[in-house]
């Protein structure tokens, strides 16, 4: 009889640091790989096979709280635990004055930034249990000129984050906050067009040294 495989959920895991970090887990762990493009996650998961790993494709937008709801059922009915989650998924608006802020630009970031994870944290909770990690990913641009949506949004949810670590110091799960070193990724590239992406750390190398610290 062979042990129960380990379970890592990855909320934003079609491209980037959260595709890089599903390729990494995937060779000790089986990942539920959550995003909305489809395309990327079947390309995602052709590479994870091809390691040698496995994959459950979940392409839901992590914006509805009944999608939401029904993923994690969905793990709870199957495999009863999650071990790691790992919430990567992220909009980031384009830069603007605080007195340019586009209101559909600020609802979107609001609800993927902010939002999902205060409806995400009370469905994984139980999953991961006392023994689980959560990790999240930061990126301090608060107070930074120009980056008022992003910076706001983002901000929110680290305070969400943080206030979640400082609970379950006791209890568990451990709630882990991450600053990753800068990454030639399409969010970098919106904020930084025509930064030379050859000095940037690499996606994968990255997520290599995330994963070898959880």
């Amino acid at each position: 009889m062979t042990d129960a495989p380990k379970i890592a959920l990855i909320t934003g895991a079609s491209r980037g640091l959260g595709a890089a970090l599903a390729e990494a887990l995937a060779l000790t762990h089986h990942v539920i790989a959550v995003a909305r493009t489809t395309g990327a996650l079947e390309e995602l998961d052709d590479r994870i096979q091809a390691a040698g790993g496995s994959a459950t494709l979940a392409p839901m937008d992590i914006t509805d709280p009944n999608a939401m709801a029904t993923l994690c059922r969905g793990i709870h009915d199957r495999w009863g635990k999650l071990d790691l989650w790992l919430h990567t998924a992220i909009h980031a608006a384009p830069l603007t004055p605080a007195n340019f802020v586009d209101p559909k630009d600020w609802n979107k970031s609001l609800a993927i930034n902010t939002t999902a994870t205060s409806i995400l944290i009370p469905y994984v909770a139980p999953l991961l249990g006392h023994e689980g990690q959560a990790v999240f990913f930061d990126d301090p641009k608060a107070g930074e000129k120009f980056y008022g949506t992003y910076g706001a949004t983002k901000g929110a949810q680290m305070a969400l984050a943080r206030s979640w670590a400082a609970e379950t110091v006791k209890t568990g799960p451990r709630v882990t906050i991450v600053e990753p070193a800068p990454m030639p990724t399409a969010v970098r590239a919106r904020f930084h067009p025509g930064e030379d992406r050859e000095a940037l750390a690499s996606v994968s190398d990255e997520a290599a040294k995330i994963v070898a610290n959880l």
